[in-house]
């Protein structure tokens, strides 16, 4: 009886090569979509670091602007018309700058806007300046930075409620804000200034629980704390 020849089955590496050769019309589509995908995205990241680059360089450019014109006013003859002029075209375009832009460019061209609204003391300007700064570096240890700059120029135009909300969106950025010490004991100085203690001392303590080991703050936020409460128990409050 002759046995009939046993069929071999074919390899991995023939099993492969055979797939190939059924599927190449479609792996070679799929093949220069994924190519396509790669070159959209190269070209795109691109385009992208170009623009954040030249956004940058711009950034710079009114920079050197604004040190110029400072440069001016600080001369010994200053030409009043060429600074105004200077300084008008100046936040002229640093505000279409902050329009288009975004990010930490975007915030840095608020934050020169800001300077020179302080220099001109317009601090309603400033105050909106540094604002914009905020918000376009939200994600960046610039935002409370800004968001503090912003309370003092509240301060400034007699906006007690304004500055105290402002410092405390600075203060919600917690331990990424250096100056949070500072921004909580004027809250408390602001309240003691409206005339409520309470809302005070309850201020100064909690600059005293969050940052036991700033001392310069905390003991003055301690002097607080006795002298409002001193008065308090005497019943002049």
């Amino acid at each position: 009886m002759i046995m009939a020849a046993k069929t071999e089955k074919p390899g991995v590496p023939e099993q492969v090569n055979d797939f190939i050769q059924k599927n190449r019309k479609l792996l070679l589509i799929s093949l220069a979509g994924i190519i396509g995908i790669i070159v959209i995205l190269v070209t795109v990241f691109s385009v992208r670091d170009a623009m954040i680059s030249g956004a940058y360089k711009k950034v710079d450019e009114f920079e050197r602007r604004y040190q110029a014109v400072k440069q001016m006013m600080n001369s010994e003859y200053p030409d009043s018309d060429m600074i105004n002029g200077n300084l008008g075209l100046l936040l002229e375009d640093l505000s279409q700058f902050g329009r288009r832009n975004s990010g930490y460019a975007a915030a840095r061209a608020y934050s020169i806007e800001a300077n020179i609204n302080e220099e001109l003391q317009n601090w309603k300007a400033a105050e909106t300046s540094w604002t914009n700064a905020a918000k376009a570096a939200s994600k960046t240890y610039f935002a409370p930075v800004a968001f503090f700059n912003a309370a003092v120029a509240a301060e400034e135009q007699g906006n007690d409620t304004g500055a105290i909300d402002l410092y405390n969106k600075a203060l919600d950025y917690g331990n990424d804000f250096p100056a949070g010490p500072r921004a909580q004991f004027s809250i408390g100085r602001i309240r003691e200034s409206m005339g409520d203690s309470n809302a005070a001392i309850a201020a100064y303590q909690t600059l005293v629980g969050r940052w036991p080991q700033d001392q310069i703050w905390v003991n003055l936020a301690h002097s607080r704390i006795i002298h409002l409460s001193g008065i308090r128990n005497s019943g002049q409050l």
